[in-house]
């Protein structure tokens, strides 16, 4: 076993390729957090072990009184001296004791950056090093706490993040490229042809809600055979990530319709206006279902998403959203030309080996025997389900 997981007790998974030298370092933040929407981002992380040759670091929280104090003094002389290297996030440290030719670390948010302060001497083995942020957005680049997580993006030789319209005042501020990378999904675990599956969940919906939509698909629910699945509970934990990828997956590929609105559409004070593309649209598309909502008016969401009916459009306030689906299902035909393209456009366009590409691209590395095989797997498998149904 590697030196480094031997001093630093926390693990290291190894290359699923174990005939093959690891040339990545991905660190993942699964050890660390277990919140249910982080689930895309560590499935992600190991749809790269699987056509790459990658190690994954899982840094662990420290415990004790002792390593809290020490991180609430660290973070409070980083804010008082403006310096991001102080900033700690609370893991045990790590040394990354061999060389890779890539570091790749996924940041949900920009305050997990801190966590790369407690893994010595990365920069120095990792010839190349990628950043990608989930969610930053322009309103909150300007806040201190921010530009002081920021200066530790300065060490990446490439910044990514899925929110296309921060990428100008990202490199601004890090003074490095910086490029849009969204989402995508595992189209294979989400392609609902493989086996037959009926449709029996009416409306799935997860996640933040229009209250007006949710009031009239209850009602819905409760005049007819109607069944409206959605969040009862608070609460966004995952007991294990592979299973509730699973299950979401499963529910998704049993469900007509699939609400989905632009990333945090309530949350005007934090977004600022800003409208982006979440993971939602991905994963509904993915797995077959006929997406109803709110999408961004963004760059992205035009790239990403321009085939007829990907979302069928629906005010935020849509009272009559009972009488939309109605009208909806008397037509048949269009419904499941709408099914059959979301899932060949996602096969085609959207599963995370086309990310991974373009990112080793961006970094001048070759693409691996298995990335090449996965390709004509999911081409595939579109060519099937565009001639089969």
């Amino acid at each position: 076993m590697s030196q480094m997981a031997q001093e630093n007790e926390f693990p290291i998974n190894f290359s699923l390729h174990s005939n093959r030298k690891p040339r990545i370092l991905v660190v993942s933040m699964r050890g660390f957090h277990s919140e249910a929407y982080r689930s895309a981002e560590y499935e992600f992380e190991d749809s790269i072990c699987t056509f790459d040759y990658a190690d994954i670091l899982t840094p662990r929280l420290a415990s004790g009184v002792v390593s809290t104090l020490h991180k609430k003094l660290a973070n409070s002389a980083a804010r008082v001296l403006r310096k991001g290297k102080f900033l700690r996030s609370g893991c045990i440290p790590a040394v990354v004791d061999r060389e890779y030719d890539l570091l790749f670390f996924i940041c949900q948010q920009y305050w997990d950056l801190a966590c790369i302060n407690s893994i010595k001497a990365w920069r120095e083995r990792c010839h190349k090093a990628v950043l990608w942020i989930d969610e930053i957005w322009i309103k909150e680049i300007g806040e201190q706490k921010t530009r002081l997580c920021f200066e530790l993006a300065k060490d990446f030789d490439y910044i990514l993040t899925t929110q296309s319209s921060s990428i100008d005042a990202i490199s601004n501020l890090v003074q490095r490229p910086c490029y849009s990378l969204p989402y995508a999904v595992d189209t294979i675990k989400f392609c609902p042809y493989l086996e037959p599956i009926k449709r029996c969940i009416d409306v799935y919906s997860i996640g933040r809600r229009s209250p007006i939509v949710h009031k009239a698909l209850l009602e819905m629910a409760e005049r007819k055979n109607f069944l409206y699945l959605f969040d009862s509970l608070r609460g966004l934990q995952m007991m294990e990530y592979k299973e509730h990828r699973t299950l979401y997956s499963n529910l998704i590929k049993r469900s007509r319709y699939f609400v989905t609105n632009k990333a945090k559409f309530d949350a005007m004070h934090q977004t600022g206006g800003q409208e982006e593309l979440g993971s939602r649209f991905f994963e509904g598309a993915a797995g077959g279902a006929v997406m109803i909502g709110t999408p961004p008016v963004c760059e992205a969401y035009t790239t990403y998403f321009n085939w007829s009916d990907a979302v069928i459009e629906i005010p935020y306030d849509a009272a009559n959203v009972a009488d939309i689906i109605a009208e909806l299902d008397t037509q048949p035909e269009r419904l499941n030309k709408i099914r059959k393209e979301n899932v060949i456009h996602s096969l085609l366009r959207h599963d995370w080996v086309y990310r991974w590409e373009q990112i080793l691209d961006k970094v001048g590395l070759a693409n691996t025997p298995e990335i090449s095989s996965r390709k004509a797997n999911l081409e595939n498998l579109a060519a099937l389900i565009k001639n089969k149904y």
